[in-house]
């Protein structure tokens, strides 16, 4: 069996003396391991860094098997991340979040998002943006997507300011008043309509406890899998960069 493919480096860990269990995400393969001889090398670690992009082989006797990795690097993105606290964090974060996914299971659009999103962490505002985005798709490829187009309650596309923590929908702001402590509030970026809506940091705190909310119900709660720390650490430096 043998495949070659671009991968999103998620992380690795030591395997024997000198190898590793490399972890990367593809868009044909999903969430995939394998492993790497003499990934701990001064030649290949620095290749095997996550957020870099690689161009990989897996090779393997039977398809079921963990299989061998060859990487070659595409994109070098780690140390670039590493020199800002939104990078550093952010690339936690986006990485904690793929790992969600089952393995071998394709998410071509994830892949292309996580990708993109990748590229742009170096700045709070750009990677709170895309993360939150990326955090509202990961929930909707899993099964428990929002649905932010109309009110739960009238059926009306516009004024929508709120979700229900109970059915995951969007509520308007007359249908809501009554019950607006018991609601999570719905940012006007993430509404219809407001995707050309430049997302002040407030903004982006409200939609990523919103995101937070459903990714704790859901996801992390049921898998006994807590969203990682890097998220609330990548919160507080989006809060430091409101002022």
């Amino acid at each position: 069996m043998e495949w070659t493919s671009e991968a999103l480096v998620l992380g690795s860990r030591p395997h024997g003396e000198g190898s590793v269990i490399l972890e990367v995400m593809t868009g044909e393969r999903g969430r995939h391991l394998g492993l790497v001889k003499g990934g701990r090398s001064r030649r290949v670690a620095p290749i095997l860094q996550p957020g870099n992009t690689v161009q990989l082989t897996w090779r393997a006797r039977l398809d079921a098997h963990l299989g061998m990795f060859t990487a070659e690097l595409v994109t070098g993105r780690a140390a670039r991340l590493m020199e800002t606290a939104a990078g550093v964090y952010g690339v936690q974060v986006l990485t904690a979040l793929l790992r969600y996914l089952p393995e071998r299971d394709p998410h071509p659009a994830l892949f292309e998002a996580a990708t993109i999103a990748a590229d742009h962490l170096a700045d709070p505002i750009d990677a709170g943006r895309l993360l939150v985005r990326f955090e509202l798709a990961v929930l909707d490829d899993l099964g428990f997507g929002l649905d932010l187009t109309a009110c739960a309650a009238t059926g009306a596309i516009t004024d929508l300011v709120y979700v229900s923590p109970k059915s995951a929908r969007a509520v308007s702001a007359a249908a809501g008043a009554p019950y607006r402590d018991k609601l999570l509030p719905l940012p006007r970026f993430l509404a219809p309509g407001g995707e050309a809506e430049v997302p002040t940091p407030a903004d982006l705190l409200a939609a990523f406890r919103l995101t937070g909310y459903f990714l704790d119900r859901h996801v992390a709660t049921p898998r006994g899998e807590p969203l990682t720390p890097a998220r609330a650490q990548f919160l507080e430096h989006l809060k430091a960069a409101g002022g």
